[in-house]
């Protein structure tokens, strides 16, 4: 029940972020030398987002799930629906398949930038990895360390940063 939670959960997030924005989704441009004309880089493609089917590691692109039967969904995630849960996920798809246009393209910025590196974790703000130092000191930036992945250097810099955080926190609370 909780994989079922969670993809209907991920799915109303998706069709809810496209549903904020009505425009296409365009990069901007790359640099280029000045004798040289750029183009502008394709949109995204419904095609490329995947989002995963609960805890089963299978993945389902944007496209594919605004067309999918029930009984696909129902294969795939193991479990059967109810009745309002498949009215929800029918309510869902309908709201995902008109935030794709006709070329298979996103229109909506904000998913466009939830696709982009700022939110995967390996630069900028990693809320895992200041939450582990703020909440458990030096045990999280310990659990920190541990968590061997392509994003563990920035959790660890943002678990010490949260540390610091709370440690600071303390100091001058008792002054």
């Amino acid at each position: 029940m909780k994989r079922l939670f969670t993809l209907l959960l991920a799915m109303v997030m998706t069709v809810g972020i496209c549903s904020a924005s009505s425009s296409v989704i365009v990069a901007p441009a790359p640099t280029v030398a000045p004798a040289v004309t750029a183009t502008a880089p394709a949109p995204l493609k419904a095609t490329e987002i995947n989002i995963p089917l609960g805890n089963t590691g299978k993945t389902v692109n944007l496209q594919e799930l605004s067309t999918m039967k029930m009984a696909e969904l129902e294969k795939l995630t193991g479990k059967k629906l109810g009745l309002l849960q498949r009215l929800e996920v029918k309510l869902a798809q309908r709201k995902l398949r008109h935030s794709i246009n006709a070329d298979g393209t996103i229109r909506n910025k904000k998913l466009a930038m939830l696709t982009s590196r700022e939110f995967d974790g390996d630069e900028g703000l990693h809320i895992g990895g200041f939450a582990l130092g703020f909440f458990l000191f030096l045990i999280g930036v310990l659990i920190a360390y541990l968590i061997n992945d392509e994003k563990q250097r920035n959790r660890v810099k943002w678990a010490w940063i949260g540390a610091g955080v709370i440690l600071l926190i303390f100091i001058l609370l008792h002054l």
